[in-house]
This record gives C-alpha cells, structure tokens and sequence, in this order.
C-alpha cells in the first residue's frame, strides 16, 4: 500500500472529519492519553502569559486538553486539512483560543519564528513527508528553552507490539473506516506506524532536528509499546 502523503492525506482527513470524533471515542483512553501529554508540557501557572502552538490540531481533542492544563495560555491550532478545522470550529472554545488552516512550514514562512514557548504535536510526525524537516521547522518557532511534546503512533520495537497493532488495525480501525467510506485513511494509519521511526529512533530524530534534551514516555493501557510521549526541550538563549 502507498501512504497517503501531503494534499491527499488531507483531502483524506477532509473527508473524514464527520465521523473522525465518533471513531476516536471507541478508542479506550484517547483522550485521557492527550491530558497526560499534555501535563507532561508542565506550564507553570495554568499557562499565564505563554503562547503554545497546538500543531495538527484535528478536530480539536488535543487543543481541548491544552486546554485543561494551560486554561490562561494563548493558544494556537493550527492543521493542515480544512475539514478537520471547520468540525472544530464548530465546538465552544474560549477566546484565548484560534484556529488557523496552516502547516507548520507555512507558519514559519508567516514570520511565527520564535513566536512559542510551547507546541504539542499529536499523531503528527508520522503523517508528513519529512519528518526531521518538520522538526527542525517546529524549532525555529520556538523560544529558546521552549518545549516540544510530541504525541505519537511509535513502536517500542518489540515484535510483540507490532502483532498487537497489527491485530487491532484489522479487528477494529480498518472495519470501522470501512464502515464510514474512510477505509483508505484507516489503512493509511495501520501502515504508516509500521513504516514509522520506532520510539528510541524518533527521539534520535528529535535530538538531531536541535533538541538536546529528550525524553520517552509510554503511555498507559493498551497502547502501551505502541504510544509514546516525546518531551524536548531547546537550548536556553
């Protein structure tokens, strides 16, 4: 199967942003898992005085628990397929909150550079061409000492893993796009984490894009091994 890359993948989203809410809730923990991460950010005073950028927004699950932990910070969502944006549009945010239809390319060609203290990027990285160009793109809109999380679909590694994904992708995400006439964005999901950097080689990926400092966090439950946390940080001015 070829991936889904680009303008195809978000015509793809496009497509599916009015089923895309109902088929994220079967997931156990999807928006738990988001909270967590986005803790992991750990804005002090409930984000006061600090701008995130929440990349690849979606339909909004991630800004929304941005929004939990940072209730004061000005935050951005930004994403690349229309669709998605406008489903989230359509829900209550406060005013601290806008969204924009950019990529984070586009948002650095706008003059966003060194704009942020802070971006979460959810199940990102693994849908662009390049990831590591992204990366360094996401660096150069940040503050020095910012914070990158990353959220994201990376194997441990462990052939355990990949047979759960594997198992999960036919029982359950590939039927239920089916289902929605989004089977090829689901497949798209099941193969681009198996073609994705497994954990340790997406944090080497982060390190060399400018972040000297990185952590790994699994998250919780079943996607244990198939989920984790990437925490980074750039260098103090």
């Amino acid at each position: 199967m070829t991936l889904l890359r680009d303008h195809d993948l978000a015509h793809a989203f496009d497509h599916a942003s009015h089923s895309y809410d109902r088929l994220t809730a079967l997931n156990p923990g999807y928006r738990t898992d988001l909270h967590r991460s986005a803790r992991r950010l750990g804005l002090p005073d409930g984000g006061r005085g600090l701008r995130v950028l929440d990349l690849g927004c979606g339909t909004g699950a991630s800004t929304r628990a941005l929004l939990r932990v940072a209730p004061h910070a000005r935050i951005t969502a930004a994403d690349a397929s229309a669709g998605m944006l406008e489903r989230a549009r359509t829900k209550r945010w406060p005013s601290n909150v806008r969204f924009l239809h950019r990529s984070a390319e586009a948002l650095a060609s706008a003059g966003h550079d060194g704009v942020y203290d802070a971006v979460f990027a959810a199940y990102l990285f693994r849908n662009v061409t390049e990831p590591g160009r992204v990366l360094t793109t996401v660096r150069t809109l940040l503050r020095p000492g910012g914070r990158l999380l990353a959220h994201e679909y990376s194997l441990s590694g462990s052939p355990v893993h990949r047979a759960l994904w594997h198992a999960v992708c036919r029982g359950m995400i590939v039927p239920a796009g089916t289902l929605t006439g989004d089977r090829e964005l689901y497949r798209h999901l099941w193969r681009s984490v198996l073609d994705f950097d497994t954990a340790p080689a997406f944090a080497r990926r982060i390190a060399r894009a400018g972040f000297p400092f990185v952590r790994t966090v699994p998250v919780a439950g079943w996607q244990t091994g198939i989920v984790h946390t990437f925490l980074a940080r750039t260098e103090a001015s």
